[in-house]
């Protein structure tokens, strides 16, 4: 209902009624002012009113346009005497509202300008009247209910036009930071999206990439391991693509419902990962130490530190020998993987360098390793080993509600 009110014109009915409200206000108080009347007609004070108060009516389709309109329709009326002597504030009420609305959708340095602008037209007219107007005004039998004073008329004006300016610099300035703050969240939703895609993807494709290879090159003299590798690679893809499914699922939603769905990766997925490797030639010794489970959250940044670490090994290095060491303690999780590097001198894949992504600390993977540990405040590291192999550890401190400490 909220939504269909405003896409219909809500807010400017309502600006409409509020131009209506200030029309009828203004009009009386010229009318019968708490000073001097003007020398204008008596019906003159509607149709003043009405031009005084319109730019507040459609202010939202011309807000600069209008802004001047406001501040010169006011000013005018003021030194032309057609105003209320003793409440000549109140015609500058309308350029208030328009002023409040440009500073909310207009540059600071532009709305502070027409700030300026529009003070010094009020403060100006206000003088003219109460130089060449005012003393003109019959002043037989007046009974002051509020003495014209023009210090007091600028003095109001000008808060209330400061005011105005104010409140819309704010609402402009929680309008910015709120449109920041999305748009960094969407960047960072982004980057976490992309860097799951990456660990699920590149651990995958690396284990069927091999068991690829083993097949086609037995699939004449074993059969039989033709069999095997092909439903690694069956089994591989079918969890694979529940994976990206899940995350691609992130894109769609919050993600809460679809992890609710599909379950995260977790410590429990760890023996899977050292199995995968395994099958892909690697010799994995995985020990977990797990005094008291880690939070979700910290659970699948160890579970994805690990894959990622056993697809470089698979990748660059495998067939090797590799030790991976989990120890989480209910305020730390320290994760460690070894290898051996290539058996009998095997030379490194071509265009990866020594362990190709291993090496140095570039390429996506040890991106996405090094983020992880960063957004706990812990810390990452990954280099060659002296005596050959290499060797990626990681350390991700945490309090029991999963934050960082």
């Amino acid at each position: 209902m909220d939504r269909t009110w405003r896409r219909f014109g809500g807010r400017g009915v309502l600006d409409a009624v509020a131009a209506a409200v200030l029309a009828l206000t203004i009009g009386y108080a010229i009318v019968d002012p708490p000073g001097p009347s003007s020398w204008w007609p008596l019906w003159s004070a509607w149709p003043v009113a009405a031009v005084v108060s319109l730019p507040v009516a459609v202010r939202r389709r011309r807000p600069r346009v209008m802004l001047g309109v406001a501040c010169a329709a006011g000013a005018l009326a003021t030194m032309a005497g057609a105003v209320a002597a003793g409440m000549i504030w109140l015609s500058f009420v309308p350029t208030v509202l328009v002023l409040y609305l440009v500073a909310t959708v207009v540059p600071v340095g532009w709305s502070a300008a027409g700030l300026v602008t529009c003070a010094s037209a009020a403060v100006a007219s206000i003088l003219v009247f109460y130089a060449q107007v005012f003393p003109g005004l019959v002043l037989t039998g007046w009974k002051s209910e509020l003495p014209p004073y023009w210090p007091i008329e600028i003095g109001v004006t000008c808060v209330l036009l400061t005011v105005g300016w104010t409140l819309g610099t704010v609402v402009r300035w929680k309008r910015d930071t709120a449109a920041r703050l999305a748009e960094a969240a969407v960047t960072d939703e982004r980057r976490r999206i992309a860097r799951e895609l990456h660990d699920v993807i590149g651990h995958s494709m690396s284990l069927i990439a091999v068991k690829a290879t083993v097949a086609n090159h037995v699939a004449d003299a074993r059969p039989q391991e033709v069999r095997a590798a092909l439903a690694v690679i069956e089994q591989t893809s079918r969890s694979t693509l529940a994976e990206i499914h899940r995350v691609l699922g992130l894109l769609r939603s919050d993600g809460d419902l679809q992890e609710a769905i599909l379950p995260v990766p977790g410590m429990a997925g760890l023996p899977k990962l050292a199995a995968d490797a395994r099958s892909a030639g690697v010799e994995v010794d995985l020990t977990v130490r797990e005094e008291a489970a880690p939070p979700p959250a910290v659970a699948m940044s160890v579970y994805r530190i690990v894959q990622q670490a056993l697809t470089n090994v698979v990748t660059h290095a495998g067939p090797t020998r590799c030790s991976v060491a989990v120890d989480v303690d209910g305020r730390v999780a320290v994760i460690e993987v070894v290898d051996d590097g290539p058996r009998h001198g095997r030379p490194p894949r071509a265009g990866h360098g020594d362990h190709g992504d291993h090496g140095g600390h570039g390429g996506h993977g040890l991106i996405g390793m090094r983020e992880r540990a960063k957004m706990y405040g812990g810390t990452f590291s990954a280099e060659t080993r002296p005596e050959g192999g290499f060797r990626v550890a990681a350390r991700l401190p945490y309090d029991p509600s999963g934050t960082v400490t």
